[in-house]
């Protein structure tokens, strides 16, 4: 018998319908309903400024208008999830993120004119403006995905290798979040071969550190092994058994709540925000299980 759990969609539909914010209700239109592909790409240049980036809220976290970083990843990161890549908006958006580069590359995980709008606590600038492993690695990620060639691209790439290979080390500081980038960044880069074999250095880490929740019923800010391997062919899934991620696609199918939609398991600090975060996350579920065949 099939005891595999899986999400309601007509309740998912609902939800959105009843408290997703435009952009998502057009992303999940576009994924689930065959929906057309424009209406993304014009809810997602809503939030372009005239200087190419991206802001205003697109990265629910991060509201206020200026250009940041995380909302060029978001705004990226949904163009090729809803397959409506706009080369004029990525170039505009990166060639923003040459105007505001670290010294070294790539891009820093929060610029400075954060404080002009409102904005989740965690958002502060690190002092001597680094390249961040989250933004650098997510972006530079996404652009490989696409085979989107640009000079900041390669600069990251720089930044990306250099600090992976410091990542084994005693001394190398490594959160979840950054590995969120870091496998972003070794998913898609062209020398596969590298690739691997850091990944055979730095993969293992996500179980060494503590970093990655293995129960699905853990408790407060977690990362689960979808977090870090959400699809069949994501490098890191390697590092799980079967029977562990099917537990957590049990867990995410069942964390449906009665009104339709998902919930996150972080600070929730603007009701504005957890909305606008509760229905980018309600599709992230759903194409997450129906990646893996359970929807």
């Amino acid at each position: 018998m099939n005891t595999k759990k899986t999400p309601d969609f007509d309740a998912a539909a609902n939800f959105m319908a009843a408290h997703a914010r435009v952009l998502d209700r057009r992303v999940f239109q576009r994924l689930f309903q065959g929906g057309p592909a424009a209406p993304v790409r014009d809810a997602i240049a809503a939030y372009r400024n005239d200087d190419g980036g991206f802001g205003h809220g697109i990265e629910p976290d991060c509201r206020t208008a200026a250009s940041q970083p995380a909302a060029v990843e978001m705004a990226l990161r949904l163009m090729d999830l809803a397959n409506e890549w706009d080369d004029d908006l990525v170039r505009g958006a990166v060639d923003w993120l040459v105007t505001v580069a670290p010294a070294e590359g790539g891009a820093t995980f929060v610029e400075p004119s954060v404080a002009t709008g409102p904005h989740a606590p965690w958002w502060v600038p690190a002092d001597g403006h680094p390249a961040s492993l989250i933004q650098t690695g997510q972006i530079a990620g996404t652009l490989y995905a696409r085979d989107f060639a640009h000079p900041w691209l390669d600069r990251a790439t720089e930044v990306m290798w250099e600090r992976i290979g410091k990542l084994a080390e005693p001394s190398g500081v490594l959160g979840g979040y950054e590995m969120f980038g870091v496998l972003a960044f070794l998913q898609h880069v062209p020398d596969r071969a590298r690739a691997r074999q850091a990944f055979e250095r730095v993969g293992p880490l996500l179980l060494e550190r503590d970093l990655v929740a293995l129960d699905p019923e853990a408790a407060g800010e977690v990362h689960t092994p979808l977090d870090f391997a959400p699809r069949p062919d994501s490098l890191a899934r390697a590092l799980f058994d079967e029977a562990t991620i099917a537990a957590h696609l049990d867990h995410l199918a069942a964390a449906q709540r009665d009104d339709g939609g998902w919930m996150f398991n972080w600070l929730s600090w603007s009701p504005a925000a957890e909305a606008d975060w509760r229905g980018f996350l309600t599709v992230s579920a759903l194409h997450i299980l129906r990646a893996n065949g359970r929807a």
